[in-house]
């Protein structure tokens, strides 16, 4: 399965260091099917052209596939309305026009968001800029949430619960749909930051029941610098514009500016037409591969590689979630993590290293570091078994 879907990604064809590519840094960026950069290059070699402003072939083709990719996302969200997708720059992009445009107008003293410990900081700081005080929900030692804990902080009346669908550092997947329910009761709004789950299993928006949703499309193999927002209709309808700029008004005067309604009025200045394009065949080609398949196998080769690693002496997995996608994130004794990266990275292996922008994450968990393996549906069983061979290497130099 992963050497078919593979194949479909041309970077693989290439080496690093001199070695055979080993990419296990999914979780920061994915690697991009032909199918994705060639609907790039159709556009910039064929029909390039700004949207929504000329009458000429070009502009109007442009402007249909721009506008076509809200039916595209609809759909991929499991069937939701089209005139509740705003794109954005992607999930920062998307947290930070939330954080401006629907919880800084009620901000005031007392106004808190309940966020959780394993949040990437891109679902903290928002709020903060926008002037709220946070409260985090508890992760327990094998990496969950400690739904006990969320249900007494929801009792306490947050404006908005900011709740990652999978963590970008442990690659937990939370229990959304009972964490909306449980917020329904005390009427807290939703936010889900789903980055790291739209590349790994389908999402059903009705099902999960949240009031907004975002991720980026360069973690679902597209482009980066675009990603998209989706909003309630009704909360949409009541959010003020957080930027101003050209097509995203009605009419402009002097003296007083009325706004576009829908999505567009979060849209100003031209956008990056040509990422949302590719972000479109990126969601055409997901919807038609085997996604099934590709979480049977994701399952597979975490379960591959955890035994490989906590058979390694000095190797400390951070934690093992029960429900997870394909994340490896551990220490390793005497060795810091930017030398296991820098090591693996002379065999060709590519990993990341760091605090993963979760600090307070690995304050909870006690360590400033960590090195991190994380898969994509084109990860093989040979990459994971580079990755334990690679480690020994590590461990006779840090012995």
């Amino acid at each position: 399965m992963s050497e078919s879907v593979r194949a479909q990604f041309p970077i693989f064809a290439r080496t690093s260091r001199g070695e055979p590519l080993v990419y296990l840094d999914s979780g920061a960026t994915t690697q991009k099917p032909q199918v994705v950069i060639d609907a790039e290059m159709a556009f910039y070699e064929g029909w390039n052209a700004n949207i929504h402003r000329g009458v000429y072939e070009f502009s109007e083709r442009a402007t249909m596939a721009y506008d076509g990719t809200r039916a595209t996302v609809a759909r991929f969200l499991g069937g939701v309305r089209e005139d509740e997708i705003v794109f954005t720059t992607g999930t920062t992009g998307s947290t930070n026009l939330v954080a401006q445009s629907f919880l800084h107008p009620k901000v005031g003293p007392g106004t808190w968001v309940l966020v959780t410990e394993m949040e990437h900081h891109a679902n903290i700081v928002p709020w903060q800029l926008a002037g709220a005080a946070l409260k985090a929900i508890p992760v327990t030692d094998t990496g969950e949430l400690d739904l006990a804990a969320a249900g007494k902080l929801l009792a306490e009346g947050p404006a908005l619960l900011a709740v990652a669908h999978v963590s970008n550092t442990l690659g937990t997947i939370n229990p959304i749909a009972q964490l909306t329910s449980m917020a329904r009761v005390h009427g807290v709004p939703v936010l889900v930051d789903g980055a790291q789950a739209v590349g790994h299993f389908p999402v059903d928006l009705t099902a999960l029941g949240a009031d907004f949703y975002c991720f980026s499309a360069h973690k679902l193999f597209g482009p980066t610098g675009v990603g998209v927002l989706w909003a309630r209709r009704e909360l949409l309808a009541a959010m003020p514009p957080y930027q101003g700029g050209g097509d995203m008004i009605d009419r402009v005067s002097f003296e007083r500016t009325t706004f576009a309604s829908g999505p567009q009025r979060f849209e100003a200045g031209t956008p990056n037409i040509a990422g949302v394009i590719g972000m479109d065949a990126a969601m055409q080609w997901v919807m038609s591969e085997d996604r099934a398949a590709w979480q049977a196998e994701d399952e597979r080769l975490l379960h591959l590689g955890r035994e490989m690693l906590e058979a390694i002496p000095g190797v400390k997995l951070l934690a093992k979630p029960t429900q997870s996608v394909g994340v490896l994130t551990f220490t390793m004794t005497g060795a810091h993590p930017h030398d296991i990266a820098s090591i693996l990275d002379s065999r060709g292996i590519c990993i990341r290293a760091g605090h993963h922008c979760t600090q307070p994450l690995h304050a909870r968990f006690g360590v400033p570091a960590t090195a991190r393996a994380s898969f994509g549906p084109y990860t093989t069983e040979a990459d994971v078994r580079a990755l334990g061979t690679g480690l020994e290497k590590v461990r006779e130099l840090f012995r």
